[in-house]
Order: C-alpha cells, then structure tokens, then sequence
C-alpha cells in the first residue's frame, strides 16, 4: 500500500484509497484531513512519524522501503515512564559501572519488527544526549541501553524511544511469552496459507496433466497456467519469502546455510515456470514449488520448536522465591513488601512454610530448614543466630530474622539460574549435519547446472537451458532439510508415549558414544521423602509416638506420623525447638526426639539401643529416640529408601558400556552406603558437593567422554544444562525440569537406559535418511544432466524423496520399548 506523504494534499478521489504516512496501512474516512499532506491512521503513528522526521532521521522511511519490511501501527503511548527513575526499579534492573560511572539495563519493547526498527532505536543516543549506547536484539525484542545518570535520566530515553512508535517495559516472563506466542501465530499462519496454496496448486495440476492425454481447450490451459503461476508466486514470495530472507542472510554473514539451495531451487524453478506459462509452452512447477514450501515451513515448526529453551533463568528464579516478603523496620514491626523492594542491609522475617527471599545471615530466632533446594541434603538442617541462609531455602518450624546481604539474581541461587540459561544458549542445535552439507550442496549443484547448460548448448539454448532447469528443480534439498525435524518428531513423539519428553533431542548425536552416567543420589536413586524404614524396640509404642508428632509439619514428624495407623489421643504436647517434642499419651509423659532431648528429661538409654542407633547413624539414617516414662524403650530408624529399581538401572548401565557415578548434596558416608547397595564404584560416588561442585565434576568429566545426567533438584540443575544430555524426573523441582533435555513421566527411573539407546537409534535413523536424499539427488541430477530427466519427469519426481524420507522416518526404529 503506498503512502501519502508529501506531494499534495488528499483529493476527494484519494479518500478511499489514502494510506497512513508512517505504517501504510489504511486510514480511517474520520481522521482523514483534506486540507493535510500527511495523514495517519491514529494518533501514535503521528506522534511517531512527527519525533522521527523532528530527530533527523527520516531516512528510516527509506530503508524501511528498501527492505520491504512489514509495516505495523505505532505502540506509542504518550507516557512519562517516571517509575523507570524510582529507587526500587534501579534497584531490580538497573546495573551501575563503577569505573564509568555508566548506568545500564535492559528494556522490552513492543512494536519492533524489522532492521530498519533496528537502525531507528540504535540511533537515540543522537537524540538523547548522555546516553551512549543503545543496542536492539530483534529477537528477543530487548533494548540494551548504557547511559550516564548524571546527564540524563532512563524515563527520558524510554520517552524518545516510545515517541519514536516503540512502548518500553522492564523485561518480564509475560512479554517474553507474548514475544513467543505472536511468533508461533506467525509461524502457524505462513503453514495454512502455504499448505492453501498447496492445495489449490495441486488441483489445478491434476487438471492439466489429465488435460495432456484427454485433450484441453487452449484457452482454458492457459488460464490454468497463469492461475497457477499465480498462486505459486503467492506462495514464494509470501509465506515462502523466510528462506529467501534467510539464504540473504547467509550471504551477508559469508556462512553456508541449507535456505541457499532451498531458495536457489524455488527460484529457478518460479521463473522458469512463470516464463513458461507466460509463453504457453514448456513445463510448469508450480504444484511441486507450493508442495515443497509446505513441507519445508512444517519441517522448519518443528525444529524450532526443537530449538526454543525450555525457560529462562529469572522465570525459575521467580518460581523458587516468595513475590512478597516481610521487611523488618526500625521500631520492629514488619510490612509486607514487592521482593524487588528488597535490598542488602535490610531485615526480613520468614515464617515457617515460607522459602527465603534473600542470601543473608540469621539476625534473630532459631529454626530447622531445608536446604535441599541447593544442597540436596534430605535432612532438615538447625540454624540459629549468626548461621547463613541460601534464597530459596524452605523454613520449616520457627520465624526467623535475615538480615539481607544478596537479593534477586545476585543471590547464589541466581547465579544458579544465570548458569542454567547461559549453559543451555550453548547447546549444540539439532543434529547438524544438513547444514554442513548446505556449502557443499550449493556449489555441487551450481556446478553442475553450468556444466549441463555448456554441454547441451550446442543443441540449442532452450534444451539446454531445459535440462539446466530440470537438474536445479530436481536437487532442491528439500528431503535434506526435511530428514532432522522429521525423523527427531517421529523419535520424540514415541519417546512421550513410552513415558519421556524430550526437550533437546538436538543433543542425541553427543551421547552414541557410552561415556559416563552421573545420579544424584535424593529423589533420584531415592524416594526423596523421610520414611521409617526400621523400629528398633518396643513396637507398641508406634501409634504413642505417631499420635504425639501429629500436628507438627517437620519432615521428621510427618514420617513417625505415618508410620501407624492406630491413633491415640496425646495431651500437654510441647513441641522443642531443635531437640523434639514431649507430651503425655493416657497421662503418661513420651518423648520423641534426639538423644540430647532424653538427656535434658533424665531418661535412661539402653545401650543396646544406643549402639543399635549409632550403627544406623553411620549408615546414613536418622535415629529417633522413643522414651515412655523414665527410659527410652524404642529407636525410630528413618531414612531415604532406595528406590525398588535403582539397582535393575545401575547393571542396565553397565551392561550398555557406561560408567555410573554419584553425584549428591548429601554427607559422604550416605553416598558411600547407597554406592555400595548398588554395585557403583566408590571412586566414583562422591558426596557433600553444592551445585558449583557438580558442574565442575560434569565439566571434568566431559574432557574425557559423553556425560550423561539425571537429576531432580535445583542443585542439579546447572549441572544438567552442562552435560552432553541431561534427564530430570517428574515430580522434580521446576528448575531441574527446565535445564534437562529429557524429562522422565511417571517416576520411572527405567526409562534412562531406553532414553540413551533411543538416542542412538534416532541419530542413525537421520544418517539414513541424509544418505537417501542425496543419494536420490545424485541419481537425479546425473540423469538430469545427461538429458534423460524431463521437466515435467523432474517435477514429478522432485516430491517423491520428501515422500520416501517421511516413510523412513515413521517407519525409523526410534524409541520402541527396548525388551
């Protein structure tokens, strides 16, 4: 749509047909002002176009013209942006350079679209003076902006950056989802409309080569041609234009891309057709030009959705901290607050159930903890005055007071988040090897076309120039880009039905060579959950201390609790702090607690059962002592079970040719005792390790072979996104789930071995399909070349190797249950 802006002003004839001056698109019969060279279509586009041309830089209308970008409305919203200059927003998202005295954040912004959005935002440092950078990610649709505070202000750039048509937003998990959303829409929208097209190409072909042997009148194959020409030029130039776009790309960058030989074919065969049927003779290609767009835009969904990160790190931070906190204040009370008001020096209160906000130090009160989410230790942990506390530690029994000392993703859980998103843009895409084969590929086949093009010259130039077209026709690589997506979705599509979702299957190709398995040890090779797993003594007292715990959330409690069914009525019960709980059950005092609890009341410990709970001790359990008067009559043994399977996986392993180790938060001796349960070399199993320490093991690891990891903690998670493949399970935390490239449904640790010997399968199934397309290419173009390939034979045959990769990738022995 053309605009109207300079000339003259809008004749009565032009009403209909004016366009908005800033976006093209049409103006609305109200707004229109005859007496006006320029017109716009609402308010924000002329706010926008007026800040442009006022800055000096209408050259972005040209370059916009150039690049026959897609025009779009203008986001501009008028506002002050004052809350970007509030103490609290720079405390969150601003980042102050102590050498420069710089300041810097980043911006979402709404209504970016194309690279002349990109010139226009990275020029404002011409128009906003103190601000020296500014830097646009047209992908993600962030603005990196560095200023100086003392000249400027972050409200004034946001203020010329809106007037220029873009609304401003502190980065958030809903913009980026909506960035995400908005490019799926497309992406489905290019699919129908070239599958459409596709279609009605079809149809119209069928009618034309029916017509070569009943007979068709002239003029109605004509018209047939023509209608097809235009449908294929609709199907190319608009839903197939992305790789045209990117084979330009690929030129300007100077890499190879498989969208070269993709756009080369499409384009030889568009104009050859479209000059064939402008003079009535010749062979046409548009039904196999429109089926190829169809096919390659679905085989590109499903690589990009292969490609897309599961998450980002402040989407798991915000999932894993409270989004309000109770901050402390000078007289002692407390208020509760956004967790962005948040900063070192301030105090806050966690409440038992609450997770902590902040990395600080306990300032007031005393409390059990679980720090599982860092550490993976599955004890509760005692803290008190002057003990330090991780964000996203849970309390479990008592308030407590942390005076701040990290906030948000400073904290050491948020270099854990930082670590996972930085570790997972690194990951290799999906298999390769069409692309690094597109260099090849290209120059193979332009080759080629000069070469039969010379030969068959001296037949004459329409010959040649025939079989030329055939053998560019014919090579389009469309199975090559088809093979990957293709055979993966297949393999990932069986994989969920055997119980595992795969998320990077592009990371398959690393993990055919056994290498080394690493486990952690909690919720993994373990239930996860505090079970008594023995009862030393008097076992009628089980429903005694079982109704005495009752009541009490402490992981301790909750597993004598469920230890008996038979329920007793306790009185008088006082829960302590550290120690345990006492109480009186048919008005006799029990206590149920640790060792130093029954030394406080004076009970006497049989010393039978004080070696018994020692020796269980050692083995990684925790005792818990049972007095019922004066002396401790039972020991409550609990721990982590084993999980039933665990030991079926570790001999599965090692019969597959890879080395098993364990990696765990928890104390060594527990690691040493579960290692030996189930036959793992003890030199591999190593316990007490914090997240950094399992990357750095992974890290070492890889130096030497493919490393495999399963894991179901937020301690694991960084590890994960480090491995050659990373498996979470269900049930895990969210972050363990989003940094793995596979996760397990259903709790089943058997499916690891099945995900690594699917892997294998599925990277071999794509060898074989990669080797049928160009082997069916090398037919083609050498039969092609020696003139024994027609056009019309080349356009039937151009589709028949998607066909055959399509059923060797349904037909692909993937992930079928490995018996």
């Amino acid at each position: 749509m053309s605009q109207v802006s300079s000339a003259q002003p809008v004749s009565t004839a032009d009403i209909e047909r004016c366009s908005c001056t800033h976006c093209g698109l049409g103006v609305p019969r109200g707004l229109i002002e005859p007496s006006r060279k320029e017109q716009f279509c609402c308010s924000a586009c002329m706010t926008a176009y007026e800040a442009i041309q006022a800055s000096g830089l209408a050259a972005y209308y040209d370059m916009r013209q150039r690049l026959e970008a897609e025009t779009q409305p203008a986001k501009a919203t008028g506002s002050r942006y004052q809350e970007l200059d509030s103490e609290a927003f720079e405390r969150v998202h601003v980042r102050k350079d102590e050498e420069t005295g710089r300041s810097s954040c980043e911006l979402y912004l709404e209504g970016v679209h194309c690279a002349a959005c990109v010139w226009l935002v990275e020029r404002t440092p011409q128009i906003v003076s103190g601000l020296r950078e500014s830097r646009l990610d047209l992908g993600r649709s962030l603005v990196s902006l560095s200023w100086n505070p003392e000249t400027t202000k972050l409200s004034e750039i946001a203020r010329t950056i809106d007037s220029f048509g873009y609304r401003a937003h502190p980065p958030s998990r809903s913009s980026q989802r909506s960035a995400r959303r908005e490019a799926d829409r497309k992406s489905l929208i290019r699919i129908g409309i070239a599958g459409a097209l596709a279609g009605n190409a079809m149809l119209l072909a069928i009618a034309l080569y029916a017509g070569m042997f009943e007979g068709m009148d002239a003029g109605i194959r004509l018209a047939f041609r023509l209608i097809s020409a235009a449908i294929a030029v609709t199907s190319t130039v608009w839903p197939g234009r992305v790789f045209f776009v990117g084979a330009i790309a690929a030129i300007r960058t100077r890499t190879w891309h498989l969208d070269m030989p993709i756009a080369l074919a499409l384009g030889v065969g568009l104009v050859a057709g479209v000059i064939n049927a402008l003079r009535d003779s010749g062979e046409v290609y548009f039904d196999s030009i429109t089926m190829l767009v169809f096919l390659l835009l679905v085989g590109r969904w499903f690589q990009q959705r292969g490609h897309r990160a599961a998450s980002d790190s402040l989407e798991l931070l915000f999932s894993l901290t409270p989004a309000s906190v109770h901050v402390v204040g000078e007289d002692g009370d407390t208020t509760t607050q956004p967790v962005e008001a948040v900063s070192p020096g301030m105090t806050v209160e966690i409440l038992a159930g609450e997770s902590a906000p902040v990395d600080g130090v306990v300032v007031a009160g005393a409390s059990s903890v679980d720090e599982s989410v860092m550490t993976g230790e599955s004890r509760p942990v005692r803290l008190a005055q002057g003990d330090r506390i991780a964000a996203g530690t849970v309390n479990i029994s008592s308030p407590i007071r942390v005076l701040a000392e990290a906030v948000g993703d400073q904290t050491r859980l948020g270099a854990v988040m930082r670590d996972i998103e930085r570790h997972a843009r690194q990951q290799t895409p999906v298999i390769g090897q069409a692309d690094r084969l597109a260099g090849v590929f290209v120059i193979a086949v332009l080759a080629l076309a000069l070469g039969t093009f010379a030969f068959w010259v001296r037949s004459g130039f329409e010959d040649a120039v025939g079989h030329a077209t055939a053998l560019l026709v014919v090579c389009c690589p469309c199975a090559l880009a088809l093979a990957t997506p293709l055979v993966t979705a297949v393999a990932v599509g069986r994989a969920a039905r055997d119980g595992v979702l795969i998320k990077g299957a592009g990371a398959f190709e690393k993990i055919c060579t056994p290498g080394v398995v690493l486990m952690d040890k909690t919720g993994t090779l373990t239930k996860g959950t505090f079970r008594c797993v023995r009862w030393l003594g008097d076992e009628s007292l089980k429903p005694v201390a079982a109704a005495l715990e009752r009541g009490s959330t402490h992981p301790i409690a909750l597993a004598i609790a469920a230890s008996a069914s038979d329920e007793c009525t306790a009185e008088k019960v006082d829960h302590r702090t550290g120690l345990g709980v006492v109480g009186e059950v048919s008005g006799e005092r029990v206590a149920v607690g640790s060792l130093a609890l029954m030394e406080s009341l004076g009970v006497a410990v049989d010393p039978d059962l004080a070696a018994a709970a020692m020796t269980e001790a050692k083995a990684g359990n925790t005792p818990i002592f049972v007095a019922k008067g004066d002396a401790v009559r039972s020991v409550a043994v609990l721990g982590d079970e084993l999980r039933s399977e665990a030991r079926e996986v570790v001999q599965s392993l090692h019969v597959g040719g890879w080395r098993v180790g364990i990696v765990s938060g928890d104390r060594q001796e527990v690691v040493d005792t579960v290692a030996a349960e189930l036959g793992i070399d003890s030199q591999l199993a190593q316990g007490s390790m914090s997240p950094e320490e399992k990357v750095a093991r992974v890290e070492s690891a890889a130096d030497e072979a493919p490393v495999v990891m399963i894991g179901d903690g937020v301690n694991d998670a960084a590890a994960l996104a480090k491995t050659s493949f990373g498996v979470a399970l269900q049930g895990g935390a969210e972050a363990s789930l989003a940094a793995a490239h596979a996760y397990i449904i259903g709790d089943d640790l058997r499916r690891l071995p099945e995900i690594l010997v699917g892997a294998k399968r599925t990277v071999r199934a794509v060898k074989v399909c990669l080797g049928v397309s160009l082997g069916y290419n090398a037919i083609a173009a050498t039969l092609a070349a020696g003139g024994l390939l027609t056009p019309l034979l080349a356009a039937i045959l151009m589709p028949i190797s998607s066909l055959t990769v399509l059923a060797l990738a349904l037909h692909s022995k993937t992930f079928s249950r490995v018996q």
